[in-house]
């Protein structure tokens, strides 16, 4: 179980890089009126939501096996649970949950879009909620403690 920790934890770095460069160029695609490519943007975009729905299944496997998640849960209760047991129990895969389908509708609507500047914006808006998502919910004093 350790090692998946860490695989959670290690890979958290790669999934928010990626993921911030899938939203600055969006973001920069949208303002800038590029054209939408097949090779760069689309690449760029595509592997930051797969990056992210392997980072949630590695999480979604942690919760079901690890003390910090649904046996914390079980064991203490929702009103048992402190601040840092509920990040790690509630907050933190329900969030996360939720920015990964946002990212998800984000993948979906620039598909069903014809402009470049909608494909961007499109990705741009959903992938960078998912990421604010995603950053409010980090357990930051396990991650750099």
């Amino acid at each position: 179980m350790e090692i998946l920790q860490n695989l959670h934890s290690y890979f958290a770095y790669v999934v928010l890089a990626i993921l911030i460069l899938a939203v600055f160029n969006a973001i920069t695609g949208w303002l800038g009126k590029r054209e939408f490519t097949m090779h760069k943007d689309l690449r760029v975009s595509l592997f930051a939501m797969i990056l992210t729905h392997m980072q949630l299944l590695i999480g979604l496997i942690l919760y079901f096996i690890s003390d910090n998640g649904l046996k914390a849960v079980q064991a203490l209760g929702m009103g048992g649970l402190n601040s840092a047991a509920r990040l790690l129990a509630v907050e933190h895969p329900f969030t996360n949950i939720l920015a990964v389908a946002l990212i998800t509708i984000g993948w979906s609507r620039h598909k069903k879009k014809n402009e470049s500047s909608a494909k961007f914006k499109s990705i741009a808006i959903f992938y960078g909620l998912g990421l604010l998502l995603i950053l409010s919910r980090i357990p930051w004093g396990q991650w750099l403690g």
